[in-house]
């Protein structure tokens, strides 16, 4: 009997406008933070093999430096997902890409078949909005009105729209060193009927109960806030410190602060944790979750969520776009590997008709 050769299913932008219309972004954000919550607090390193981020520094004298890297999750006796994201502060202003630059791939650890290829743009802003909400509603002021935003790029609109969905913002304030990404946002932002509003750094800190940092700020240019005059109670979501040297805080504010990290070996290497010595960092988000009484106190009190980037929150949002896909039949399926041929014959696939039939030797002529 011949068995059906494994398919890919391939799903691009196209697949996941379908996808939005048929479940609905609010929705999807929901089930997002939901499912997020659940994977930290049944966390379990046996289950779910998680290594840091590895990856290159990639800089060209006509443009700014940036990182090409992949993050692995693997789901003992199930799949692993791998993402591949690239950050190029450039692409915006050379090429009208966005700075980050991603793909999400599953694959079966039985077989290794490839079961699936999809954007990552979309799920790496879905997933990191998502990780800052449950940050947030762990660590924050449970009544917290007024968020501020500093960076008004692409990460900002996910990190909005995802502690929309928690908390009643009455306000957002938001600051941008470049004025008209500052003026865009409220048009990107538009569909959350929020009041949203462009506003100096210092009285964006001074008002802010939330407030998350999203920049693209180069390695060793500093932090892009002061922390002077936070309220008491201001929880941060430091999203913007993916490589060493790159810091968006300063350190007197993470030393009087609980620091959080999403994963505690990558952030000492480039997240805000890298600033401080191992026991001035705090547990890590699943801790927090796991264990919430323990950190009650702490929201009267500054405390710092350090997202560089979790494989964990990978598998989680690849997870759920790829069951609502196959509930609404969307995406494309492709034989993109060479597995229906014989399997002792790695040309049988590509000799077409000809496989198997040996071909007249050649012989060498000599001079």
């Amino acid at each position: 009997m011949t068995l059906p050769v494994p398919r890919t299913l391939l799903l691009g932008p196209t697949d996941l406008r379908a996808l939005v219309e048929g479940v609905g972004l609010d929705v999807l954000m929901d089930e997002l933070i939901h499912a997020l919550t659940v994977a930290l607090r049944e966390f379990d390193e046996s289950v779910l093999q998680v290594p840091k981020r590895e990856g290159f520094q990639v800089a060209s004298d006509a443009r700014p430096s940036g990182t090409m890297g992949w993050m692995p999750a693997l789901r003992r006796g199930d799949s692993l997902t791998v993402r591949v994201s690239a950050s190029l502060p450039g692409n915006r202003g050379d090429s009208g890409l966005p700075t980050l630059v991603a793909s999400h791939s599953v694959y079966d650890v039985k077989t290794g078949h490839l079961v699936a290829v999809m954007d990552g743009v979309f799920a790496t802003a879905l997933r990191t909005g998502a990780a800052s909400a449950v940050a947030s509603r762990y660590l924050a002021s449970p009544d917290s009105r007024v968020l501020g935003l500093v960076g008004c790029g692409a990460q900002a609109v996910s990190q909005l729209h995802a502690l929309s969905r928690l908390f009643r913002l009455e306000q957002v304030l938001v600051h941008d060193i470049d004025p008209d990404a500052a003026r865009s946002f409220v048009r990107r932002v538009a569909f959350l009927g929020l009041d949203v509003r462009p506003t100096l750094l210092p009285d964006l800190e001074m008002r802010s109960d939330i407030l998350c940092t999203a920049t693209t700020v180069a390695p060793g240019a500093g932090a892009v806030i002061s922390g002077h005059a936070l309220r008491p109670h201001a929880h941060i979501n430091a999203v913007g410190s993916d490589q060493p040297g790159k810091a968006e805080l300063p350190l007197a504010l993470l030393r009087r602060s609980l620091v959080v990290p999403d994963f505690p070996a990558q952030a000492r290497l480039e997240g805000e944790c890298q600033q401080l010595h191992p026991d001035q960092i705090g547990p890590d988000l699943a801790t927090v979750v796991q264990q919430p009484e323990e950190f009650e106190g702490w929201r009267e009190r500054n405390t710092v969520f350090d997202s560089t980037g979790h494989a964990l929150e990978d598998h989680v949002v690849t997870r759920l776009l790829l069951d609502h896909a196959r509930r609404l039949g969307l995406g494309t399926l492709v034989a993109l590997e060479a597995l229906g041929g014989d399997p002792l014959d790695p040309y049988s696939q590509v000799r077409g008709e000809a496989a198997g039939r040996a071909e007249s030797p050649r012989r060498a002529t000599g001079s």
